[in-house]
């Protein structure tokens, strides 16, 4: 191997039963529910383990001035990729927009994500039966249902812990038990977008949100600072794989966690089955570990591009990819956005910020193929605030400084994500050139937007002009997206689940349709990604997909 790994260290790890990749939201449950469960466990992260206090508050390196979670890694210098649009290649960095950057550290996301916490709706499993076929799109049903996933969205929220109130949204799915926790009391933003959504006839309501308002589960209430999404929370109140699961799997005594390691490639053997996977220590050894089972969770991205990089005689193109389907339809969300300026002050330096929201546009859209919600957006810093200038006011300067000065505080941003019609050719590649600071080929990203999903946005954003409006905007001003291609932390469906191995990587239970013993437990096996923020789902599929592998193990026994 070229790069920086040595030769294998004479003395063999100890043998496990399973193996994760990636300590995010995927791999944080299936390590808990795993190693709960009896089995012993090797939680593998190529990231650190960060604590508040190795987080300083710094704006540019934590707020959204590059990518969410960029100050969490990976690091710039060790972790290219190469993005593609139309003949121009660009090799691009953790710190740049086209890099499609998920945080990389125990938590992954979860660490510094603003914890929206939202169940898919029923037809959101269903987008092809509810629309039809979109031209130029895959949109697919799940092969499950929102019934199958309700039993372990609960278990997440209750289990994690939730908060909030959802009681007014008339749209949601059905549901047994209430959220465990509050919402946190109504910001000035809440005050002033509530009754102008009523005025509308529309049904606002208060966002779920992983995130303690109440002390619970042993950790502390969320005390409403600035520094919220993109920063590691100083309370520990915001709810992560990092201080939930992943420390009550440690618990168990049936789990170890190794951080900065990284993953090359899935062993396997003869047969083509697992026998566990090669990694890169801290300490720059090439190491291997073997397992009986292997659970790939490393996002949508870099889930596509460890299965790429496990060649085999028996699966020349990568593991799971006899039939080209892994790292094809990459989608996450649009955002578009409007900005209304108020005559009063409407900021009143409360954290999150993000706190109420509609859900009437996500479905039942005439001629539109799906929707997305609509909530005002998060608190902003000064320097974040630099984007969000008018196109009227000149980028730099005296008038630039005088209305960022005059606006900061009079101003509400409403926003939501688009659930994007998901391509073929939208997709993650091996880039046949480049390769990272370890030797390993990098991802390499391609495609567009589908049209309609721009279509769509050019939909939600009028909505969300018309509530501003209402609300007593004086002024409204568009930042809408373009057509290129999605990625970022709501990264999703490259390795697709699936009734059909000829249209999909991965069965209903999250097991490869080529190889019985490996797993993708990550977004990457959403086959669409709903009008919502994915955190949510993914905890809950991560639930129950565990459930099922440790079902199906205590009833075989089968060992590699």
């Amino acid at each position: 191997m070229s790069g920086q790994g040595g030769g294998f260290l004479p003395m063999p790890l100890k043998h496990v039963n399973a193996v994760i990749v990636g300590a995010g939201a995927g791999g944080g449950v299936a390590a808990k529910e795993l190693a709960s469960a009896g089995l012993s466990v090797v939680l593998l992260e190529r990231g650190k383990w960060y604590s508040a206090a190795d987080c300083r508050k710094d704006d540019l390196r934590n707020q959204r001035t590059t990518v969410l979670g960029n100050g969490f890694g990976p690091d710039d210098e060790r972790n290219p990729r190469v993005l593609v649009e139309g003949k121009r290649e660009t090799i691009v960095w953790p710190s740049e927009g086209g890099y499609s950057n998920n945080a990389a550290c125990v938590g992954g996301g979860t660490f510094s994500y603003g914890a929206q916490s939202w169940r898919y709706m029923e037809q959101d499993f269903r987008m092809r039966s509810t629309y039809g076929a979109v031209p130029g799109s895959t949109l697919e049903d799940w092969p499950i249902t929102y019934a199958d996933l309700e039993p372990y969205y609960e278990k997440a929220e209750w289990e994690m812990g939730v908060s909030g109130d959802v009681a007014n949204n008339i749209f949601k799915a059905p549901r047994k038990k209430p959220l465990p926790m509050p919402p946190l009391p109504p910001s000035r933003e809440h005050q002033v977008l509530l009754p102008a959504a009523k005025r509308l006839g529309l049904h606002p309501f208060d966002i779920p949100m992983l995130r303690n308002t109440v002390p619970y589960n042993g950790r502390r209430a969320c005390m409403r600072c600035r520094w919220c999404v993109g920063f590691a929370c100083e309370t520990n109140a915001r709810t992560g794989t990092h201080n939930t699961v992943i420390p009550a799997a440690l618990a168990t005594g049936n789990c170890a966690i190794r951080t900065e390691c990284m993953t090359r490639e899935v062993l396997l053997d003869g047969r083509g089955r697992s026998r566990g996977v090669a990694y890169i220590d801290a300490a720059g050894h090439l190491q291997e570990q073997t397992a009986d089972l292997v659970i790939v969770s490393c996002g949508a991205v870099e889930s596509a591009r460890l299965l790429l990089n496990s060649r085999h005689r028996l699966f020349p193109g990568g593991l799971g990819n006899r039939y080209g389907w892994v790292g094809r339809n990459l989608q996450s969300h649009t955002y578009p956005a409007v900005t209304g300026l108020f005559e009063t002050e409407t900021y009143d330096d409360l954290g999150p910020g993000a706190s109420i929201a509609i859900c009437d546009y996500n479905h039942g859209n005439p001629g539109l193929a799906g929707g997305g919600m609509l909530a005002n957006e998060f608190i902003r810093l000064p320097y974040q605030f630099m984007g969000q200038v008018p196109p009227w006011i000149a980028r730099w300067g005296a008038e630039h400084k005088e209305f960022v000065r005059n606006a900061y505080r009079r101003t509400i941003s409403v926003m939501g994500p688009v659930q994007e019609m998901p391509m073929f050719a939208a997709r993650v590649e091996l880039d046949p050139k480049v390769k990272d600071y370890w030797g390993i080929p990098v991802a390499r990203l391609s495609g567009s937007k589908h049209p309609h999903t721009l279509d769509i946005a050019r939909f939600m954003a009028e909505k969300a002009e018309a509530w501003l409006k209402e609300a007593g905007a004086a002024q409204t001003w568009r930042r809408m997206p373009g057509p290129s291609l999605s990625g970022g932390q709501h990264q999703a469906g490259t390795c697709r689940m699936g009734n059909d191995p000829k249209t999909s990587v991965v069965d209903r239970d999250c097991r490869l349709h080529d190889v019985d013993n490996v797993y993708v437990i990550d977004a990457g096996v959403h086959v669409t990604n709903g009008g919502f923020n994915p955190a949510l789902t993914i905890l809950a599929n991560a639930y129950r997909a565990s459930e099922r592998l440790v079902n199906a193990w205590k009833g075989s026994r089968a060992h590699s």
